[in-house]
This record gives structure tokens, C-alpha cells and sequence, in this order.
């Protein structure tokens, strides 16, 4: 069951723009070899211990200007719609519906352990849905001190729950609220869940400690919940199809990516309030920031193209082609390169961060689609939705 193309045109009236998004595969898309360097050449420089996957670590800025090169394939019973390394030895494949699970792999590539999506509720005080239920897993990040993944879940399956979400949508159609899962990333267990919007996608943490901000597909919105109380606090309207979400060093301000439109939400995290971005191009998905937070970068997979952008002037600065419905994106310790996946191209580009120069193209799985950066080794992660992550050094 595999998310299939569509053709929409929407009036955008949150946000006061009219876009078409046309063929532009939706979301989700439609439809281990072994490694040439051992675990501690990977790890090189760094002075991190490895006794505990939350041990405090002191990285150097690795050296990102040498080409990349694959590594290793890891493969199995994986359908990873995203991947994203902890920057403590650990990297997270949310796998969907497809398989019902998130797996976590050492900063190698090797399978530490795969996390069923399987919950009872009522466990943790939730009625309505007696027995197992199940989740989607779409995307994770991590807490600041790296003790706590959440993970959204594209929709609840289960007692109680009504049909399965989807990428055509529109808050009036009524799909059930789905949940966030906390997992304790000493034990890889499920121990907290929390109620957000329809379909929710990207989620993202405040470096602060104070927020985790979830993007809700099928309900316009966002929503914010407090880490104090692992509750949502408040919902932000956003306009359709809301995707990628970044956040400045300083914990005051989100960018989040309206895939339905040409705009790009500022959220100001001391209120609560949202200003937006125009004009920055068709189908912005995936956003990231340079290590700074002067400088925004955002995928358009509606044109084929990345664009950088001056997030206080509200001005883009520049665009470059990359390939067919550019979707994630990575950025590098040094903020010097950038890293695209393009889904129907089958291919990563490296982007000099600062010319927009495409520096490299190399070829990747079938539908290329999830991407993460390890500072501890400096590889580039690479999901690919048909089965397979790739792992490219980058030196």
C-alpha cells in the first residue's frame, strides 16, 4: 500500500496564496553489505566515550570538502521512510506502516535493535482503544541531551480507530488524531504517548528543552507540546499540507515548511505567534538551517529545486536545480555543504552551502527519500523507501 501521485489544487487561504501541486508524488511517494572501514577508522577524532549511547560528547568539526563515497548498504526487513542519527552513536529508520516498526542501527550500520510500533493504550491511561494498537512511523527527533526519541505516526491502527489517513486530505474530512511516541533511548522502549493532529509528519525539538513541534498533514496545523508536561499546549493553523519544521539555536524561533503552497511559517516560540514567508517557491518540504541560524535552506519538490534563503529578510537569495521532487535534506557540522535526496531522480546531491553549487551527484536506491548527517563519523545516511539505507562517507 504504497502512497500514490496526485494532482491537487488548492486555494490556500491561511496563507493567502493559490498554488496548484501537480503531480508532485504526494509525500510518501507511491509505491547489509558489508563496510570497507572498521567502527573506530568511522569514528576517527572523536573523543566521545562509547559506554553509554547518552554519554556527553566533545566532537570536532569534521572536514566535509572530500567527495562522497559509498560505504556499505544495510538492508532487511526495513521500509524507512526517514533516518536520522542521534549525533550519539544511534540512527533511527522509521519504516511506516509497511513494516510497523522503527529500527536503530550503531553508527556503523549494524541492526542494534527493531522497535515494534505496538502499544496498549489504556497502559498509559488512554480509553477508547482497548487491546494493541499500532502506529506509522514517519519521523524522530531526539531531545537535547539525547535521553528521549519521539516519533510521529502517520495514523493509529486499532480498536477505536477509523480509517487510515492519507496524503489527500482536508481537515473537514475527519481522519482520527494520531499519537507521538517518547522512547527511552537507554531501553529502546515506548514509554510515554501523546495525542496530536491528523496524519502528523515531521516532528522536531526546541534546543532548549522546552517544545516538541509537530507538523499534522491533514489538519493544517502544528502542534506544540510541552516537555514538561508531555502534553500538547496548543495548536498553530498553518495552511495545507504542512511538512518540514526547523529551529534556531536560540529556541525562539521554528521555520515550518507549508508543502501546499509557496510558504514558509516563522513561528515565534516566545508567543506563540506566526508570521510567514511568500513566494519562496512551489512545494517547500524539507527545511534546515546553517549551524549559525542566519541562513535557511529549503527543498522545493515542486520545481526540482533547493532554494537559500535570508529567513530575516524574508528574501530568497538563490536557487539550484538538484533533480525530480528534491525531498529531504542534511547539512554538514561545517554549515559548508548541503546533502539532497531526489526522490524520482534516484540520486543525493552535494551543495556547496554557500555558492549553491552542485558540487557532486551520486546515484542512491529506488526512491531515495529520508537523509541524516553523522557529525561522529561524518557519513551520510541515505533511506531509501523501497529497502535499503545507504551509507556514503563524506572523506
Amino acid at each position: 500500500m504504497r502512497r500514490v501521485a496526485f494532482a491537487i489544487l488548492l486555494a490556500a487561504t491561511v496563507v493567502g496564496v493559490s498554488v496548484v501541486v501537480a503531480a508532485q508524488g504526494g509525500d510518501d511517494g507511491g509505491s547489509g553489505g558489508g563496510d570497507v572501514r572498521t567502527a573506530s577508522e568511522r569514528s576517527a577524532g572523536s573523543t566521545s566515550t562509547t559506554s553509554s549511547t547518552t554519554t556527553t560528547t566533545t566532537l570536532p568539526t569534521p572536514n566535509s570538502d572530500g567527495p562522497l563515497h559509498l560505504v556499505r548498504t544495510v538492508t532487511g526487513d526495513i521500509s524507512p521512510k526517514s533516518v536520522v542519527a542521534s549525533g550519539r552513536g544511534q540512527v533511527f529508520a522509521q519504516n511506516m506502516m509497511y513494516k510497523h516498526s522503527v529500527t536503530v542501527y550503531d553508527k556503523a550500520g549494524d541492526l542494534v535493535q527493531t522497535i515494534p510500533d505496538t502499544v496498549d493504550l489504556t497502559a498509559f491511561g488512554v480509553a477508547g482503544h482497548p487491546g494493541i494498537s499500532r502506529g506509522a512511523p514517519v519521523e524522530v527527533a531526539f531531545s537535547p541531551d539525547g535521553t528521549k526519541a519521539y516519533i510521529s505516526n502517520y495514523s493509529m491502527y486499532g480498536s477505536g480507530f477509523g480509517p487510515e489517513g492519507s496524503d489527500e486530505c482536508h481537515p473537514s474530512d475527519g481522519y482520527d488524531r494520531s499519537y507521538v511516541y517518547r522512547v527511552d533511548v537507554a531501553t529502546l522502549k515506548i514509554d510515554k504517548v501523546i495525542l496530536v493532529g491528523s496524519v502528523p509528519k515531521y516532528v522536531a525539538t526546541t534546543p532548549d528543552g522546552k517544545y516538541v513541534i509537530v507538523t499534522n498533514w491533514c489538519t493544517f496545523d502544528a502542534s506544540i507540546i510541552d516537555v514538561a508536561t508531555q502534553t500538547e499546549v496548543k495548536r498553530i493553523p498553518l495552511g495545507p499540507y504542512p511538512r518540514g519544521i526547523v529551529v534556531t539555536p536560540d529556541s525562539r524561533t521554528a521555520y515550518i515548511a507549508i508543502m501546499g503552497s509557496t510558504t514558509i511559517a516563522k513561528l515565534d516560540l516566545t508567543n506563540l505567534t506566526t508570521s510567514f514567508i511568500y513566494g519562496v517557491g512551489s512545494g517547500p518540504r524539507h527545511l534546515v538551517l546553517s549551524p549559525d541560524g542566519k541562513t535557511l535552506y529549503a527543498t522545493l519538490n515542486g520545481e526540482g529545486r533547493v532554494a537559500k534563503i535570508d529567513p530575516v529578510a524574508g528574501a530568497v537569495q538563490a536557487k539550484v536545480a538538484t533533480g525530480s521532487n528534491p525531498r529531504s535534506m542534511t547539512i554538514s557540522a561545517d554549515g559548508k555543504y548541503l546533502f539532497v535526496v531526489n526522490y524520482e531522480s534516484g540520486t543525493m546531491s552535494k551543495l556547496d552551502a554557500n555558492t549553491m553549487a552542485d558540487v557532486q551527484t551520486v546515484q542512491t536506491g529506488y526512491h531515495p527519500i529520508g537523509i541524516t548527517y553523522d557529525r561522529q563519523t561524518n557519513d551520510v545516511w541515505v533511506a531509501n523507501y523501497t529497502g535499503s539505507i545507504m551509507i556514503f562517507s563524506n572523506g
